[in-house]
């Protein structure tokens, strides 16, 4: 399997040596780095040359690393179903810089796109209908940012007087913000609630009972 990886690395760095900035076999599988404006080159090269036929994009994914430039990794998962490989494409942007569309070559592309643009904000240039997919319209941020906040930026409620549900900042109540972090076991008294009624020490059999029975 690795010897068929290599060929297929191979293969893709001398039809494309301006586009496949890197590639590397980890877990038995492909990894390739392109550059952003060659994305389609090496797409459309892996759908269509007949050493390759990765007729299938699986799905799109994104990943976040804020402390580079380039924060986002866009990561495109094939499968060939002639060759039974699949291959991993990684293409790095950040907030500003739109990636080319898949769509064109790629049907299923569109919902993965508008996915990892709903939850990173990763624009996607070409895309014809570039959408929120999971959270609200007017739902403000993108939440798989690692800088987004765990409580988001506002609530919604339904407001009986206005009768219409409306937005909100968040408001983060003192109880909240305390944390027990005693499992239930360490926390608990050792005394029970209502053995205190006994008036009895520690140990001691329960009221009514016997430490010897008779028959």
């Amino acid at each position: 399997m690795e010897e068929r990886l290599k060929e297929l690395a191979g293969l893709l760095s001398a039809a494309l040596p301006a586009a496949v900035t890197g590639s590397e076999i980890r877990h038995r599988e492909l990894s390739i780095r392109v550059g952003r404006a060659a994305l389609p080159e090496v797409l459309r090269f892996l759908r269509d040359d007949p050493k390759c036929r990765f007729t299938i994009l699986c799905d799109i994914c994104g990943v976040d690393f804020p402390d580079r430039p380039l924060r986002f990794e866009v990561v495109y998962n094939l499968l060939s179903i002639r060759l039974n490989q699949r291959i991993r494409i990684k293409v790095e942007t950040d907030e500003n810089e739109p990636v080319p569309s898949a769509t064109g070559l790629y049907s299923s592309a569109g919902w993965w796109e508008r996915e990892a643009w709903d939850l990173y904000g990763i624009y996607f240039s070409d895309n014809p209908d570039l959408r929120r997919i999971l959270t609200d319209y007017g739902f403000e941020g993108h939440p798989l940012r690692k800088d987004f906040p765990l409580t988001g930026y506002v609530e919604l409620r339904y407001d009986e007087r206005q009768k219409r549900v409306v937005y909100e900042p968040v408001r983060l109540q003192q109880e909240f913000r305390s944390f027990d972090f005693l499992s239930p076991w360490e926390g608990m008294d050792k005394v029970l609630p209502g053995d205190e009624k006994t008036g009895e020490g520690e140990g001691a059999p329960p009221a009514g009972g016997a430490a010897g029975g008779a028959g």
